[in-house]
């Protein structure tokens, strides 16, 4: 049976984190929560310089979670007890003790940009779009994400992309300072190169970095903060608004 979630040491001394449900858009099961923390916990415990969080195809990188699971028939507790596991995730990345940089193959929407925002820096393949459509959908961020975007960019543009659920070209989250470097498709199977910069340092260094960032973004108050938004996002989840989204997409 595949693996939905993969983890390997690669021998240039980093882990790497592989989403690997393409034909389901990499969408996030409840057995994918579970396989994740797994993942994250695993590579906590390896001698690595960085950590790589990437995805299986080139189509998508995650599509956010799976509406099988993440169903509108749920009551906010439900909602909120669905939607946490997630988030505990999204704070094991963001806190994680080496740099964590999000390979974007694809294009991502709703979940997948905030499990992309949880990492500390993100490398996307050229003519990707990225999307936190979630407002489109009756509901707001619920993993976290929402939290650590108003720390990655400028809080006007988070508040905005949020609020608008705009899906948006990579070049232009690259000026806003979401996407840190766009790549070439070319490019994009060397990840040797892709790599270069980050393979170049000590463990030593990315530890003390990574320690020093942390403490600039106040990593320890963040978690209660994740929390209020996946409480927000599970009190919205009984609308109405919510549950004719989720019919009609199901019903595609």
């Amino acid at each position: 049976m595949t693996e939905l979630i993969q983890y390997r040491t690669d021998e240039q001394g980093y882990g790497e984190i592989m989403l690997n449900r393409p034909e389901k858009m990499n969408a996030i099961s409840n057995e994918m929560v579970r396989l994740f923390r797994n993942a994250l916990e695993d590579a906590k415990h390896q001698p690595i310089k960085f950590l790589v969080i990437t995805a299986a195809s080139d189509r998508m990188f995650c599509s956010g979670g799976d509406l099988q699971d993440l169903h509108g028939d749920m009551n906010s507790d439900e909602a909120f007890h669905m939607l946490y596991p997630m988030k505990e995730v999204l704070y094991e990345i963001a806190s994680f003790p080496v740099p964590t940089i999000c390979l974007l193959n694809g294009n991502a929407v709703g979940g997948g940009c905030e499990i992309a925002t949880a990492c500390d820096f993100r490398i996307a393949r050229a003519n990707t779009t990225f999307g936190f459509v979630q407002t489109n959908l009756g509901i707001t961020p619920g993993w976290g994400g929402g939290t650590l975007l108003y720390k990655k960019v400028h809080p006007v543009f988070a508040f905005q992309w949020l609020m608008e659920g705009e899906t948006h070209e990579g070049a232009y989250l690259h000026r806003q300072g979401w996407i840190q470097k766009n790549v070439s498709a070319d490019e994009w199977n060397n990840q040797e190169t892709l790599l270069k910069l980050y393979l170049t340092k000590s463990m030593e260094q990315m530890k003390i970095l990574k320690k020093q960032y942390k403490k600039k973004i106040s990593i320890l108050s963040l978690s209660a903060q994740m929390d209020d938004e996946v409480r927000n996002c599970a009190e919205l989840w009984e609308t109405k608004k919510h549950q004719y989204a989720v019919s009609q997409f199901l019903s595609r």
